[in-house]
């Protein structure tokens, strides 16, 4: 299956033509809108006949980074830009460490804004920057190739995988699965594109519904969101602090000049003010607190009162 697939292209989901979308370059402008918005709509549900397999790429990631582990991206292309956004707002949203989820790019940075050509052909280069990062056990890696195919990414988790890391493939291309060597596989199929081969439209589509899925779930179970709120977010523009005291607002009940003043006390931080109010504790018994729960705010909050609490 491998070789022929290889081999033939074609015989790759993500290749093959869109009998919905034939002649559409003689459509109205609406007609074409209208078609592209139809192929969309499947986008969803095919993410979401996967959910068994995202659910459990988010609780192997939350495992790995609650012991100090890391999470990685990898990918080409749009797959790569995607990986690299997915990092990119984790952490603004909920106040990781740039190290903790990190997107990896072939072709690295200039890859963001311009095709480099070539750069998702070899595999070495993928094994090597997973390996520059000396990815490990603790860590997860996850694939990202809409065709499957990406030597690059493929690459990289061999690596990863001989490295003893977790691994996770994303890809919309079910002719792969069978010769894929993951320890999950999120496989959303959402069929030809609407333009052939233009993996950016639906797969890529599809493929940020998983990413965003899976980091934000991760995110919960470290204890980053209470309740809908992201507890978790530094404020560090006028945005952000605006946000935060909202936050600190919705949650506790005081009124703006009061959630000002606590996340001054609190270094900005709306989980640590939070807990600041209810515990009646300043900012270092809060953190240690917080700590003690395992960073979950609705547990800090009841938790048993400790004595000498200061």
């Amino acid at each position: 299956m491998a070789s022929r697939v290889l081999s033939d292209r074609s015989k790759l989901t993500t290749e093959k033509r869109n009998a919905r979308s034939r002649g559409i370059d003689r459509l109205s402008t609406l007609r074409v809108v209208d078609v592209i918005n139809a192929e969309d709509a499947r986008v969803a549900a095919a993410v979401r006949r996967r959910r068994r397999a995202i659910a459990a790429a988010a609780d192997l990631a939350a495992e790995r980074l609650r012991t100090g582990g890391r999470l990685f991206y990898v990918g080409a292309g749009t797959s790569g830009r995607l990986g690299v956004l997915d990092a990119a707002e984790c952490p603004p949203t909920y106040g990781t460490p740039p190290s903790m989820v990190q997107g990896i790019i072939a072709g690295g940075g200039r890859a963001l804004v311009r095709s480099v050509e070539g750069a998702e052909d070899r595999a070495a280069d993928g094994a090597a920057a997973v390996k520059r990062r000396r990815a490990g056990p603790r860590d997860v890696v996850v694939g990202i190739a809409a065709c499957g195919l990406t030597p690059f990414v493929r690459g990289a988790l061999e690596a990863a995988r001989r490295a003893g890391a977790a691994t996770v493939f994303v890809t919309c291309a079910p002719e792969v699965v069978e010769f894929t060597d993951a320890d999950i596989i999120i496989n959303p199929v959402v069929g030809p594109e609407v333009v052939t081969g233009s993996t950016r439209m639906k797969a890529g589509t599809a493929t940020k519904l998983v990413l965003n899925t899976l980091t934000t779930a991760a995110m919960i179970r470290l204890g980053k969101v209470h309740d809908n709120l992201m507890v978790d977010l530094r404020a560090t523009n006028a945005k952000l602090r605006d946000r935060a005291e909202r936050i600190v607002m919705d949650v506790t009940g005081l009124p703006r000049a009061r959630a000002r003043a606590l996340l001054a006390q609190a270094r900005g931080w709306a989980k640590v003010a939070i807990l600041m109010h209810f515990r009646k504790v300043g900012f270092a018994a809060s953190r240690r607190l917080l700590r003690e729960c395992g960073e979950s705010l609705r547990t800090a909050i009841s938790a048993p009162p400790r004595r000498a609490v200061t």
